[in-house]
């Protein structure tokens, strides 16, 4: 009899107008690497948060070694020995790291804060799992990839044996990811049991001893890693083959669409500049990527470039007009498309349909609105057009509220909204974030098809792969300057990487 330290058999979780899980059977075995694989909207994050005790399934039961269990809030989790790491990192930025480790866990004598031991302890397990952090850096201060482990030492200071990793490589550089990859060996080795959710098939071969996959909310198979292929695996999960490289003739670049002059950003949380001195310039029929670790500069960039945040100086001409000082709708208007990077802040109304959502900032035009009223019948033909092109899913389809949906089909929402807009550049931060292969594979190409149909693209992605098979120039920005420019095929993702942590850069070079 096989050993499970986990067992979910037959789970069913409905929300409305759709069956998240439907039926599904997942066991873990002890001190196994397993990775969980699926589309966007295949219940992966849904299952997990069954397990972690954000959802209460419909049917179903949970075993933990053997023996029924019920999972009802995440303390019933914790209590199990059951921890996650979530692909949005549950930190309090202006705590310490120490702080940050025992929170909701404050060791404590006759009532009174007790940190000597906690410190020790975090000290020990940093040591042992080579996880190295500074117990009294402030949480904002330090790298991405240091606060990765500050949450995987949150969970280890709990004793948790079972661990969730939901997509924990989207925010690392290369040398990052291969740091977490030994570090998920190690705690596997050391009998610690691994859920992992990526949609990244190279990390799941390095690392994985198994997987399920997930496929439309229902259970489709478990394999072995080491006896399948990416190719196999990425059937499995879209029910055809799918494309890795992608499929692009050389760029034909034309007239200059964007030209970006000196521009500075002033810090919102600090006396020094964002974004510094930043000169670059996109054309016609290229596809120009800003590379870089989150956090140096990309977003305040985005942001005074389409609008949403104030510029300090510096000029940004779009098809030789200056817009530097224009509204967000004057640059809707006249020729830029935004894919934004939260998606939720910037790209949605959450509490608007679907419908409703599509046509935001188009209501006014005559094809959507007539003395102030909304064409419903127009919108609801333009939403399902798009829907059906893009495979946006949803339980009630162009009614269905957005919030219900799941990330990956929000994402693809905007996406094809964005993409469909009268442009001449396209301005696409993170545009396949949380996409699966399948879904990627669609959205390239459509990229590669604006770029041939001569539309300027700024694509802004922390997604390596990304950047290097989608690209014709990168611009790497480190501290909110771009410290280099390189050509995709000549470069490596180790040069990358250096550059992006600041180990390298072109002296004196400006990217232009």
């Amino acid at each position: 009899m096989e050993d499970y330290v986990i067992e979910m058999l037959h789970i069913t979780k409905e929300f409305p107008g759709i069956i998240a899980n439907d039926d599904i059977t997942l066991q873990l075995k002890r001190g196994e690497i397993h990775a969980l694989l699926g589309e966007n909207g295949a219940g992966k994050s849904t299952l997990m948060s069954v397990l972690f005790g954000l959802y209460t399934p419909e049917k179903g039961v949970i075993k933990k070694d053997g023996k029924e269990v019920k999972i009802s809030n995440p303390n019933d989790a914790t209590a199990l020995g059951i921890g996650m790491v979530h692909q949005h990192f549950m930190l309090v930025d202006i705590f310490s790291v120490l702080d940050n480790i025992i929170l909701g866990s404050e060791p404590n004598k006759f009532g009174f804060l007790t940190k000597d031991e906690a410190r020790k302890k975090v000290v020990d397990l940093s040591n042992k799992y080579n996880l190295k952090v500074d117990p009294d850096a402030i949480i904002e201060d330090i790298t991405v990839g240091m606060q990765q482990r500050v949450e995987i030492l949150k969970m280890l200071y709990r004793d948790n044996d079972i661990l969730i990793f939901d997509e924990p490589t989207a925010v690392l550089t290369p040398q990052e990811i291969d740091e977490l990859m030994k570090i998920m060996k190690e705690l596997a080795a050391e009998g610690k049991s691994i859920l992992f959710i990526t949609h990244k098939l190279n990390e799941i071969m390095e690392v994985a001893d198994r997987c399920s996959i997930l496929r439309k909310g229902k259970y489709i198979g478990t394999v072995d890693v080491a006896n399948t292929t990416k190719e196999e695996l990425s059937s499995m999960m879209v029910g055809r083959s799918v494309k890795f490289a992608v499929d692009k003739a050389p760029a034909n670049p034309g007239k200059e669409v964007l030209k970006v002059e000196n521009v500075c950003v002033k810090s919102k949380i600090h006396e020094n500049d964002s974004v510094h001195n930043v000169s670059f310039n996109v054309r016609a029929g290229e596809i120009v990527c800003i590379a870089g670790i989150d956090g140096n500069g990309q977003t305040e960039f985005v942001g005074a470039l389409t609008g949403l945040d104030d510029i300090s100086s510096g000029t940004i001409k779009l098809c030789d007009e200056d817009i530097t000082k224009k509204s967000i709708r004057y640059k809707n208007t006249h020729g830029m498309s935004h894919i934004p990077e939260d998606r939720h802040k910037h790209g949605l109304v959450l509490d608007y349909s679907l419908e409703e959502n599509m046509i935001l900032q188009r209501y006014f035009e005559p094809a959507f609105s007539k003395g102030g009223i909304i064409k419903k019948n127009d919108m609801r033909k333009y939403s399902d057009r798009l829907a059906k092109a893009f495979d946006v899913r949803s339980g009630r389809g162009a009614k269905t509220i957005v919030r219900s949906m799941s990330g990956g089909n929000q994402q693809k929402a905007i996406v094809a909204r964005e993409m469909d807009r009268d442009h001449e550049l396209l301005i696409a931060v993170q545009p396949t974030r949380g996409l699966d292969v399948g879904a990627i594979e669609y959205i390239h190409e459509e990229i590669v098809k604006e770029r041939d149909n001569g539309k300027a693209i700024l694509l802004v992605s922390l997604e390596l792969d990304e950047v290097m098979n989608l690209s014709d120039r990168i611009l790497v920005m480190y501290e909110g300057e771009i410290v280099g420019e390189v050509d995709p095929k000549k470069t490596t993702l180790q040069e990358l990487g250096l550059y992006m942590s600041g180990a390298k850069r072109d002296n004196g070079k400006e990217a232009n």
